[in-house]
C-alpha cells in the first residue's frame, strides 16, 4: 500500500522540495505577477489558486479589476490577504489596468496573467531559480500549453525557437503570454509600460520592443497555461489579430537600420502569396526553415537534464 503524506507547510521545507537556489544566492528573486480582470468569475478563482497556492517565499501578486458587477469582487475579497494590492476602478481595457499594476510593483522579475489562465504547479520556484542561476537571461518563456473549459491541460506544444530577424520574418510569433516573464530591467529599457492604445496586440507590441533590446530563451518545461474560451481577446477574430501584427512588424521594419533579411523575406512573402502553386512551395521550404532550421541566431534553450538548470545549444 502507498502511503500518501500531506503537503508540507513549511516554507523552508517546500524550498527544498521544490528544487534548492543556486549556489551562493541567499534569497529567491521577487517576481511580481499582474492580473487584470473586469467580470472574470468564471474562471478568476482558478487563476489566484495557480499563484498563490504554490507557496513561493518572495511573491507580490496584484490584481487590477474594472469595476465588474458579476462577482469578481467577492472572489478577490476571498483571497486579498493573499494579495500584495488590488483595486477596482474604471480603466480603458486591459493594457491600462496591467500598467496600473506594475506601476505599484517592486518585483524584480515581472509577468502577467490573464483572468481566465493559470500558472502550472511550481512554475514560480521554476522561474525564480532559472532567473538566479542566469544573470544574462533577460527574458523566457515556456512550452506553449492550451487549457481546456474545465482547467485541463489538453495540448502542451513544441518548444520553438526565436530570433529577432526570424520574429520580424514572420516566424513563432504568437508568444505565449502566460508563459513569458522578464527581467525589471528589460522591462524599464523598453518603455516601462504595455502600449494601453491596442485593445489586443499590446504584448505583441510589447514583444516586438523587447527584442531591441535582449533576446528572448526558450524554457524547455511548463510555466503558463491559455485558457481556450470564447471570449479570449486574441482568438475573436484571429485574422484580424494577424493583420495587425503585421502592422507593427512593418512599422518595426521601416524604422529599423539594416533588417534587410526580414524586409525582403516578407517582401518575397507578399509577392508569392497570389500564386497558389509558388506560395505552396515557399511555405514548404521558406517558411519551414524559417521555424525549423537551426542557426547561430537562435539562443540556447534552458533545460533540466538531471543535474540542474543548464543552457545549451
Amino acid at each position: 500500500m502507498t502511503k500518501l503524506t500531506a503537503p508540507s507547510t513549511n516554507t523552508e521545507e517546500l524550498e527544498l522540495e521544490r528544487g534548492a537556489l543556486p549556489q551562493g544566492t541567499k534569497n529567491w528573486p521577487r517576481i511580481t505577477l499582474v492580473t487584470a480582470v473586469r467580470n472574470g468569475a468564471r474562471y478568476l478563482e482558478d487563476t489566484i489558486r495557480s499563484i498563490v497556492d504554490q507557496g513561493y517565499p518572495n511573491l507580490e501578486y496584484i490584481v487590477v479589476d474594472g469595476v465588474s458587477t458579476d462577482g469578481t469582487l467577492e472572489i478577490i475579497r476571498k483571497y486579498e490577504t493573499q494579495l500584495s494590492w488590488w483595486v477596482s476602478q474604471p480603466d480603458g481595457g486591459v493594457y491600462e489596468a496591467l500598467n496600473t499594476g506594475f506601476a505599484r510593483s517592486s518585483g524584480e522579475i515581472l509577468g502577467w496573467l490573464n483572468a481566465s489562465d493559470i500558472l502550472h504547479p511550481n512554475s514560480l520556484f521554476v522561474l525564480g531559480s532559472v532567473f538566479a542561476a542566469f544573470p544574462e537571461v533577460e527574458w523566457l518563456t515556456g512550452r506553449p500549453t492550451v487549457l481546456n473549459a474545465q482547467s485541463m491541460t489538453v495540448q502542451v506544444q513544441r518548444l520553438p525557437r526565436w530570433s529577432r530577424s526570424r520574429f520580424l520574418a514572420g516566424a513563432n510569433q504568437h508568444i505565449q503570454q502566460e508563459s513569458t516573464f522578464l527581467r525589471r530591467s528589460l522591462w524599464e529599457r523598453a518603455g516601462g509600460c504595455v502600449d494601453a492604445g491596442y485593445r489586443d496586440v499590446g504584448d505583441f507590441e510589447l514583444w516586438v520592443r523587447l527584442f531591441r533590446h535582449a533576446p528572448l530563451y526558450s524554457l524547455d518545461t511548463l510555466i503558463g497555461g491559455y485558457r481556450m474560451h470564447s471570449d479570449a481577446l486574441s482568438w475573436g477574430n484571429i485574422e484580424r489579430y494577424n493583420q495587425r501584427c503585421d502592422a507593427i512588424i512593418g512599422r518595426e521594419l521601416a524604422s529599423m537600420r539594416g533588417g534587410s533579411f526580414p524586409k525582403l523575406f516578407r517582401w518575397i512573402g507578399r509577392v508569392v502569396k497570389p500564386i497558389p502553386k509558388v506560395r505552396g512551395l515557399w511555405q514548404r521550404i521558406a517558411i519551414n526553415a524559417l521555424y525549423r532550421l537551426p542557426g547561430p541566431d537562435w539562443p540556447p534553450v534552458i533545460a533540466d537534464l538531471g543535474n540542474g538548470w543548464e543552457i545549451r545549444r
